[in-house]
């Protein structure tokens, strides 16, 4: 890693005697801060112990004599010394005047990022958090450089403050060529982010410490416009987030919901339950625990809605050594004591061990070369959430072992129907959570590169079909299952041609019939009727809208029968 710190503009800042006390220090290049209270002994603080730089107190003249040395001091009581990224902090008597300065070193670190390089450049929106000083500003500042220069996108930093860039009005050269907007005072920080994305057009926005709830509901605007966001909040763990009604919008929202019997029971839970009423504004949350320790949540939204059934989140823990090697572990959480581990009925005991899975060296993307078989990703055996092993049917046949298949951007109807037909003995499930393994065409390999990520950190195969077709799906499904040798049968060669010709046709009722679900009747409790489809047509969309446990029936004559869809 290289280091870019600027300590000698800050010692000059300083009283002559303390200055000169920390550049003969052997600590010098850790410091982390120096604090000047009136009337106190000057302080050094470094990553481990702090110490007194002299025996004599600190007096209202060399106060005064380091405030004319730096700029303004704006309505957040913050200034900084130009074309530098310290940060000098003033504590105000009731008067007005300062009787006490905490002068921040800033350091501009290049490589920072490297545990999660690879998440930066999904494009996904990434929120960073931790306790003061663990370095949230400093991986905020390479974000927007490795995105900025590395990547060549546009990208602007709301910098309220003027932490990330620095002081003055020509930004700090380590933000690269990323853009700087400043803002006038900290309460009018989500004017300037709305500001950025509407005059500026801005690819990724960066932003230091969302606090209020105006900022929280401006995240999330900029979110819904397609820009890719990079900020930190208040909070050590994502569960902070839940607890905070300010930002619990950040991860969708809490809300409180009361279940029917039926469903309460299914859950195993009270008929009050807190649910998310929303997706969360950020994809990717990042726990920074330690300068070296980072706990990474690729997906936000299982974390938070686990956390919500009172059910452990699986968690990436990635560290670097001094050596720069970066290990990732994946820890997948045992089950409680009293929930069955299996379709077989077998219970846990609270001496499982939670499994984890290690991956030394640099993380870096996967290889974009399609392969001709199936890519098979060896699964570790894991354990189940409880609304997981809620989810799973009674077996139908102990004879033959049920595959859970989560086909990723394919036709569920299709596959089932294919599933059906053959009579395999695969399930189709609603979630990756869920699955023993992933089925999805091979163009999706090559457009989704997060797609191999996603099946590597639950440990599941892939399973490549070469065209949404019944043919190619039920020649990928008896390969996965060890059946090459069985021939498909006549009834699905048969019905290939009607699904290919009309496919873009199902496509565009599917999408037809989830908005209308989404939007108008599980929202607003109003019936909705769809558009005249074929009975092939409708039959998919019957199945569709069960999915969303809603009723739906066929009226009109041909050709204008159409689907009605009703609230529940």
């Amino acid at each position: 890693m290289h280091t870019t710190n600027e300590l000698q503009l800050l010692l000059e800042m300083l009283p002559q005697e303390i200055g000169q006390s920390l550049y003969h220090h052997p600590q010098r290049d850790a410091l982390v801060e120096v604090v000047l209270d009136l009337g106190r002994r000057p302080e050094a603080r470094f990553p481990n112990q702090a110490e007194y730089l002299s025996e004599q107190v600190v007096t209202q003249g060399q106060l005064q004599d380091c405030t004319d040395r730096v700029g303004h001091f704006g309505a957040d009581n913050r200034a900084g010394i130009e074309q530098t990224l310290h940060r000098i902090s003033a504590i105000r008597n009731r008067q007005g005047e300062i009787i006490g300065l905490t002068c921040r070193v800033g350091r501009a670190i290049e490589g920072t990022i490297a545990m999660i390089r690879d998440l930066v450049e999904t494009g996904q929106s990434i929120l960073m958090l931790g306790r003061p000083g663990v370095g949230k500003t400093t991986a905020l500042r390479e974000i927007a450089r490795v995105l900025a220069d590395d990547l060549n996108k546009r990208v602007v930093i709301i910098d309220t403050s003027n932490e990330i860039a620095g002081d003055g009005d020509i930004p700090h050269p380590a933000i690269g060529r990323a853009r700087r907007m400043q803002v006038a005072r900290p309460e009018l920080q989500h004017q300037v982010m709305i500001e950025a994305v509407e005059n500026h057009m801005p690819e990724v926005i960066v932003i230091d410490e969302i606090g209020t709830e105006l900022e929280a509901l401006a995240a999330r605007t900029i979110a819904e416009r397609g820009v890719q966001l990079v900020g930190t909040a208040h909070g050590n763990q994502l569960e902070n987030l839940i607890k905070n009604p300010t930002l619990s919008d950040l991860v969708g929202g809490i809300q409180s919901v009361t279940l029917g019997d039926d469903e309460a029971r299914r859950r195993g839970s009270q008929k009050s339950v807190l649910e998310r009423k929303a997706p969360p504004t950020f994809e990717i949350a990042v726990e920074m625990q330690e300068r070296q320790k980072w706990v990474v949540h690729e997906s936000v939204t299982d974390t938070i809605d686990r956390l919500l059934r009172g059910n452990q989140p699986a968690r990436q823990i990635r560290t670097v050594n001094e050596q720069g090697q970066i290990t990732i572990t994946q820890e997948i959480p045992q089950v409680p004591l009293g929930r069955r581990t299996g379709r077989g009925g077998q219970y846990s005991t609270p001496s499982t061990p939670t499994l984890k899975r290690h991956a030394a060296g640099h993380v870096l993307p996967f290889p974009q070369r399609v392969e001709t078989e199936p890519l098979v990703i060896p699964q570790p055996e894991r354990l189940l959430s409880d609304w997981e092993i809620d989810a799973i049917p009674p077996a139908q046949n102990n004879s033959e072992t049920s595959l859970s298949l989560y086909p990723y951007q394919m036709s569920r109807s299709l596959v089932e129907q294919v599933i059906e037909q053959l009579k395999l003995p695969v399930r189709v499930v609603g979630g990756v959570e869920r699955a023993d393994a992933i089925l999805t065409l091979k163009a999706n390999l090559r457009k989704h590169a997060n797609l191999r990520r996603m099946a590597e950190g639950y440990g599941l195969p892939i399973y490549a079909v070469k065209a949404n077709t019944v043919a190619h799906i039920a020649s990928t499904l008896q390969q996965a299952l060890g059946q090459e040798d069985k021939s498909v049968e006549p009834d699905l060669e048969s019905s290939e041609s009607a699904y290919s010709g009309d496919e873009d046709d199902e496509w565009d009722a599917l999408e037809e019939a989830r908005l209308a679900v989404e939007q108008v009747v599980i929202p607003k409790g109003q019936p909705v009727e769809l558009l005249p489809r074929s009975a092939h047509v409708r039959k998919l969309q019957h199945e569709f809208i069960e999915h969303y446990r809603l009723k739906s029936s066929s009226f009109g004559v041909e050709p204008n029968r159409r689907l009605r869809i009703y609230p529940a």
